[in-house]
């Protein structure tokens, strides 16, 4: 046994190197397909191509040059034929798992680069074999991913299986939580009231959705114009930019109703300048009630004939002259838009005729 002294310091150090142990190293000499380093011993060691990296390497020059320094560990040890193995891949990956499995529990996001398009996904380097399913990469789907190699994405790890040597991330799961926290965001900016940009998003039978700034909100059907609507496309599309006016907001189940009618004119500002007292307009019948009709004389905008002015002889119930969605002339008798009131009359109307036959 060699004893420890102050001239003999490598001697001491090829009685502690051995199998399992992690040494500095400081690459001497680069190869396609191996690499030598200096760990300290009386020989320097060996890298295999395939103790690099735990991703495909296609050569040793492509991940390390002469001089770079990292720790190795001591996978065979042969002094008779001063052979000595090292694995920077080992190293690498046992700090990987451990971190990994940190950033699993905490949620943690890290970035790598893409370095391989599979079938299935993107593989990344971690210190191991990372793998990015196809439905885990963006919260839309993605056709082609042949422009993502090289790219450095922020993800989260979403599962670890040391035994079978698989790692899952998420880069979906990062830009959700994103999302989320403006989502959250907008929410609490938001108040009843506000005027605001929109784009629509989604056309449904019963309203429109409209994406406010990272958050959708519904525009119901009855809200997307002053007159009635029989399908959201009629009014809009997809794509357009639309101003909307905030009715609701609901933080804690993250619902917002909207208006896009609440934004325009209503029908009663332009009645006030388009209609007149005298004016004879044609109009439709909507509703008979016992003490007269209703007619739309312009969308969103009904008009009252009094029974007593629906004709120039006594009725008794005004379905005796009239029938809903017949077309008729009225003659306006006066136009209160605050209290969004027309008289109209019909048989004002068949005087004036009889007089002009007359």
């Amino acid at each position: 046994m060699v004893e420890e002294t102050s001239n003999s310091p490598s001697l001491t150090e090829v009685k502690m190197v051995s199998v399992g142990d992690i040494l500095k190293a400081k690459v001497t000499k680069v190869e396609d397909k191996h690499a030598l380093v200096d760990v300290g011993y009386k020989y320097d060691g060996i890298i295999p191509i395939s103790e690099l990296s735990s991703l495909h390497v296609d050569k040793v020059s492509d991940l390390i040059s002469v001089g770079d320094e990292f720790d190795v560990k001591v996978t065979k040890l042969n002094d008779d034929k001063e052979e000595l193995v090292v694995s920077k891949r080992a190293v690498d990956a046992e700090k990987a798992w451990d971190d990994l499995a940190k950033k699993l529990e905490t949620g943690e996001v890290l970035e790598a680069t893409v370095k391989e398009v599979v079938k299935g996904g993107l593989v990344v380097d971690v210190g191991l074999r990372g793998f990015i399913p196809a439905s885990m990469v963006e919260r839309h789907f993605v056709e082609d991913f042949s422009d993502y190699k090289g790219r450095t994405l922020p993800l989260k790890v979403v599962e670890l299986d040391r035994e079978k040597n698989k790692v899952i991330l998420s880069h979906k799961a990062v830009l959700e939580e994103e999302a989320n926290k403006k989502k959250e965001e907008v929410l609490n900016s938001l108040t009843p009231g506000q005027i605001l940009e929109g784009t629509v998003q989604r056309l449904t039978d019963f309203g429109v959705f409209v994406d406010i700034g990272g958050v959708d909100g519904l525009v119901h059907i009855s809200e997307l114009a002053w007159e009635r609507v029989e399908k959201p496309s009629d009014v809009v599309k997809e794509g357009d930019q639309v101003k909307v006016k905030v009715l609701k907001v609901d933080k804690e189940n993250e619902r917002i109703s909207l208006s896009i009618k609440e934004t325009q004119p209503g029908p009663w500002e332009k009645a006030g300048e388009q209609f007149k007292a005298g004016d004879v307009v044609t109009g439709t019948v909507k509703r008979l009630v016992s003490f007269g009709a209703f007619v739309e004389i312009a969308p969103g905008v009904e008009g009252l004939v009094h029974i007593s002015q629906i004709a120039n002889r006594h009725i008794a119930t005004p379905s005796e002259v009239l029938k809903e969605g017949q077309e008729v002339q009225v003659k306006i008798l006066d136009v209160n838009v605050a209290n969004q009131r027309i008289s109209l009359s019909i048989r004002a109307l068949e005087e004036e005729r009889a007089e002009q036959a007359e």
